[in-house]
Protein backbone atom coordinates (compact mmCIF):
# COMPACT_ATOMS: atom_id res chain seq x y z
CA UNK A 1 0.00 0.00 0.00
CA UNK A 2 1.68 3.20 -1.19
CA UNK A 3 0.46 6.60 -0.15
CA UNK A 4 1.90 10.05 0.32
CA UNK A 5 1.22 11.81 3.59
CA UNK A 6 2.02 15.51 3.88
CA UNK A 7 1.50 15.90 7.63
CA UNK A 8 2.66 18.38 10.22
CA UNK A 9 4.00 17.17 13.55
CA UNK A 10 3.78 19.66 16.42
CA UNK A 11 6.98 21.17 17.73
CA UNK A 12 7.86 19.63 21.07
CA UNK A 13 9.98 21.68 23.48
CA UNK A 14 13.10 19.91 24.69
CA UNK A 15 15.93 21.06 26.87
CA UNK A 16 19.26 20.88 25.08
CA UNK A 17 22.56 20.67 26.96
CA UNK A 18 25.74 22.20 25.57
CA UNK A 19 27.46 20.39 22.69
CA UNK A 20 29.46 17.31 23.62
CA UNK A 21 32.37 15.88 21.66
CA UNK A 22 30.13 13.05 20.48
CA UNK A 23 27.41 15.50 19.50
CA UNK A 24 29.87 17.59 17.50
CA UNK A 25 31.12 14.44 15.78
CA UNK A 26 27.57 13.51 14.76
CA UNK A 27 26.97 17.05 13.52
CA UNK A 28 30.18 16.97 11.49
CA UNK A 29 29.05 13.67 9.96
CA UNK A 30 25.68 15.16 9.05
CA UNK A 31 27.37 18.18 7.50
CA UNK A 32 29.52 15.78 5.48
CA UNK A 33 26.32 14.16 4.22
CA UNK A 34 25.12 17.60 3.26
CA UNK A 35 28.30 18.29 1.30
CA UNK A 36 27.99 14.95 -0.47
CA UNK A 37 24.39 15.73 -1.33
CA UNK A 38 25.37 19.09 -2.82
CA UNK A 39 27.58 17.25 -5.30
CA UNK A 40 24.78 14.91 -6.27
CA UNK A 41 22.61 17.62 -7.80
CA UNK A 42 19.31 18.24 -6.14
CA UNK A 43 18.02 21.47 -7.71
CA UNK A 44 19.16 23.90 -5.06
CA UNK A 45 17.78 27.26 -6.02
CA UNK A 46 17.54 27.92 -2.29
CA UNK A 47 16.86 26.30 1.03
CA UNK A 48 18.76 23.39 2.51
CA UNK A 49 18.67 19.74 1.47
CA UNK A 50 20.45 17.33 3.77
CA UNK A 51 21.20 13.71 2.86
CA UNK A 52 19.85 14.13 -0.65
CA UNK A 53 22.41 12.22 -2.67
CA UNK A 54 22.91 8.56 -3.49
CA UNK A 55 24.07 7.26 -0.13
CA UNK A 56 25.32 3.84 0.84
CA UNK A 57 21.78 2.58 1.38
CA UNK A 58 18.70 3.83 -0.44
CA UNK A 59 15.22 2.42 -0.87
CA UNK A 60 15.04 3.63 -4.44
CA UNK A 61 16.53 1.65 -7.31
CA UNK A 62 19.68 3.05 -8.88
CA UNK A 63 17.63 3.88 -11.97
CA UNK A 64 15.09 5.83 -9.93
CA UNK A 65 17.85 7.75 -8.15
CA UNK A 66 19.26 8.84 -11.50
CA UNK A 67 15.76 9.69 -12.67
CA UNK A 68 15.24 11.90 -9.61
CA UNK A 69 18.44 13.76 -10.37
CA UNK A 70 17.34 14.23 -13.98
CA UNK A 71 13.99 15.61 -12.78
CA UNK A 72 15.76 18.11 -10.52
CA UNK A 73 18.07 19.32 -13.31
CA UNK A 74 15.20 19.68 -15.79
CA UNK A 75 13.13 21.47 -13.18
CA UNK A 76 15.98 23.98 -12.73
CA UNK A 77 15.76 24.80 -16.42
CA UNK A 78 11.98 25.22 -16.25
CA UNK A 79 12.25 27.56 -13.26
CA UNK A 80 14.91 29.66 -15.02
CA UNK A 81 12.69 29.96 -18.05
CA UNK A 82 9.95 31.47 -15.89
CA UNK A 83 12.34 34.27 -14.86
CA UNK A 84 10.57 34.55 -11.53
CA UNK A 85 12.19 36.80 -8.93
CA UNK A 86 11.49 34.19 -6.26
CA UNK A 87 13.80 31.83 -4.41
CA UNK A 88 12.79 28.26 -5.28
CA UNK A 89 13.98 24.85 -4.08
CA UNK A 90 12.93 21.67 -5.89
CA UNK A 91 13.72 18.18 -4.57
CA UNK A 92 12.62 14.89 -6.12
CA UNK A 93 12.36 11.57 -4.29
CA UNK A 94 10.96 8.55 -6.12
CA UNK A 95 9.50 11.00 -8.67
CA UNK A 96 7.55 12.86 -5.95
CA UNK A 97 8.65 16.49 -6.20
CA UNK A 98 8.65 18.91 -3.26
CA UNK A 99 8.74 22.62 -4.15
CA UNK A 100 9.66 25.04 -1.37
CA UNK A 101 10.88 28.61 -1.05
CA UNK A 102 9.33 32.00 -1.68
CA UNK A 103 7.80 33.72 -4.70
CA UNK A 104 6.32 37.23 -5.06
CA UNK A 105 2.75 36.30 -6.08
CA UNK A 106 0.17 33.52 -6.07
CA UNK A 107 0.45 33.48 -9.85
CA UNK A 108 4.18 32.76 -9.60
CA UNK A 109 3.46 29.95 -7.13
CA UNK A 110 1.05 28.33 -9.59
CA UNK A 111 3.33 28.84 -12.58
CA UNK A 112 6.33 27.24 -10.86
CA UNK A 113 4.33 24.18 -9.78
CA UNK A 114 2.81 23.75 -13.23
CA UNK A 115 6.22 24.04 -14.90
CA UNK A 116 7.71 21.41 -12.60
CA UNK A 117 4.72 19.10 -13.13
CA UNK A 118 5.41 19.13 -16.89
CA UNK A 119 8.89 17.65 -16.40
CA UNK A 120 9.06 14.11 -17.76
CA UNK A 121 8.51 11.30 -15.20
CA UNK A 122 7.23 13.54 -12.39
CA UNK A 123 4.61 11.57 -10.48
CA UNK A 124 3.36 14.23 -8.08
CA UNK A 125 4.17 17.82 -7.10
CA UNK A 126 3.83 18.97 -3.49
CA UNK A 127 3.72 22.77 -3.72
CA UNK A 128 4.93 24.32 -0.45
CA UNK A 129 5.98 27.68 -1.91
CA UNK A 130 5.18 30.68 0.28
CA UNK A 131 4.09 34.04 -1.13
CA UNK A 132 6.69 36.10 0.72
CA UNK A 133 9.81 38.13 0.17
CA UNK A 134 12.91 36.03 -0.46
CA UNK A 135 14.60 34.61 2.62
CA UNK A 136 17.92 36.15 3.64
CA UNK A 137 21.35 34.57 3.27
CA UNK A 138 21.47 34.29 7.05
CA UNK A 139 18.17 32.43 7.12
CA UNK A 140 19.38 29.98 4.51
CA UNK A 141 22.62 29.38 6.39
CA UNK A 142 20.60 28.69 9.51
CA UNK A 143 18.48 26.22 7.53
CA UNK A 144 21.63 24.37 6.46
CA UNK A 145 22.85 24.07 10.05
CA UNK A 146 19.40 23.10 11.30
CA UNK A 147 19.12 20.41 8.63
CA UNK A 148 22.49 19.01 9.66
CA UNK A 149 21.34 18.85 13.28
CA UNK A 150 18.15 17.02 12.28
CA UNK A 151 20.13 14.56 10.16
CA UNK A 152 22.59 14.00 13.01
CA UNK A 153 19.66 13.26 15.33
CA UNK A 154 18.34 10.67 12.87
CA UNK A 155 21.81 9.15 12.47
CA UNK A 156 22.16 8.86 16.23
CA UNK A 157 18.79 7.14 16.68
CA UNK A 158 18.87 3.35 16.89
CA UNK A 159 15.33 2.75 15.64
CA UNK A 160 15.29 4.59 12.29
CA UNK A 161 17.23 4.17 9.05
CA UNK A 162 18.66 7.68 8.60
CA UNK A 163 19.70 7.10 4.99
CA UNK A 164 16.09 6.36 4.08
CA UNK A 165 15.04 9.90 5.02
CA UNK A 166 15.78 13.03 3.00
CA UNK A 167 15.69 16.24 5.05
CA UNK A 168 14.72 19.57 3.46
CA UNK A 169 14.67 22.76 5.56
CA UNK A 170 13.06 26.06 4.59
CA UNK A 171 12.69 29.00 7.02
CA UNK A 172 12.98 26.62 9.98
CA UNK A 173 10.32 24.26 8.61
CA UNK A 174 11.60 20.70 8.24
CA UNK A 175 10.24 18.52 5.42
CA UNK A 176 10.91 14.78 5.59
CA UNK A 177 10.86 12.68 2.41
CA UNK A 178 11.44 8.99 1.77
CA UNK A 179 9.87 5.56 1.45
CA UNK A 180 9.10 4.50 5.01
CA UNK A 181 6.65 2.61 7.16
CA UNK A 182 4.14 4.46 9.35
CA UNK A 183 6.25 3.52 12.35
CA UNK A 184 9.36 5.04 10.80
CA UNK A 185 7.47 8.13 9.64
CA UNK A 186 6.13 8.81 13.12
CA UNK A 187 9.47 8.24 14.81
CA UNK A 188 11.40 10.37 12.29
CA UNK A 189 8.95 13.25 12.76
CA UNK A 190 9.24 12.98 16.55
CA UNK A 191 13.03 13.08 16.37
CA UNK A 192 13.06 16.04 13.99
CA UNK A 193 10.61 18.00 16.12
CA UNK A 194 12.86 17.54 19.16
CA UNK A 195 15.67 19.59 17.59
CA UNK A 196 15.96 23.13 18.96
CA UNK A 197 15.07 25.75 16.34
CA UNK A 198 12.69 23.57 14.31
CA UNK A 199 9.48 25.53 13.75
CA UNK A 200 7.40 22.71 12.28
CA UNK A 201 7.85 19.23 10.80
CA UNK A 202 6.02 18.30 7.59
CA UNK A 203 5.89 14.64 6.56
CA UNK A 204 6.07 14.16 2.79
CA UNK A 205 6.62 10.42 2.92
CA UNK A 206 5.60 7.59 0.65
CA UNK A 207 4.21 5.10 3.14
CA UNK A 208 4.96 1.39 2.84
CA UNK A 209 3.56 -1.49 4.82
CA UNK A 210 6.00 -3.45 6.96
CA UNK A 211 5.65 -6.29 4.44
CA UNK A 212 6.53 -4.00 1.52
CA UNK A 213 9.47 -2.68 3.50
CA UNK A 214 10.77 -6.19 4.09
CA UNK A 215 10.36 -6.97 0.38
CA UNK A 216 12.76 -4.17 -0.54
CA UNK A 217 15.57 -6.52 0.43
CA UNK A 218 16.43 -4.81 3.72
CA UNK A 219 17.98 -1.69 2.21
CA UNK A 220 20.04 -3.01 -0.69
CA UNK A 221 23.15 -0.92 -1.18
CA UNK A 222 22.95 1.69 -3.92
CA UNK A 223 25.82 3.03 -6.06
CA UNK A 224 27.38 6.38 -5.29
CA UNK A 225 26.40 9.18 -7.66
CA UNK A 226 28.72 10.77 -10.17
CA UNK A 227 26.18 13.30 -11.38
CA UNK A 228 27.01 16.89 -12.26
CA UNK A 229 26.73 19.71 -9.67
CA UNK A 230 23.33 21.23 -9.02
CA UNK A 231 21.91 23.77 -11.41
CA UNK A 232 20.45 26.93 -9.97
CA UNK A 233 17.86 29.44 -11.08
CA UNK A 234 18.14 33.22 -10.69
CA UNK A 235 17.06 34.73 -7.40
Amino acid sequence: MNQTTPHCAPKRPLAHPGPSALGLTRLAFALALSAAAAGCAPLLVGGAVIGGGMLVTDRRTAGTQLEDQSIELKAATRVRELATLGHVNVVSYNRMVLVTGEVPTENDKTRVAEAVARVENVKKVINELAVLGNSSVGSRSNDTLLGAKVKATLVDAKDVQANAVKVVVERGIVYLMGRVSEREATRSAELASSVAGVQKVVRVFELLSEQELAALGRNTAAPVSTAAPAASAPR
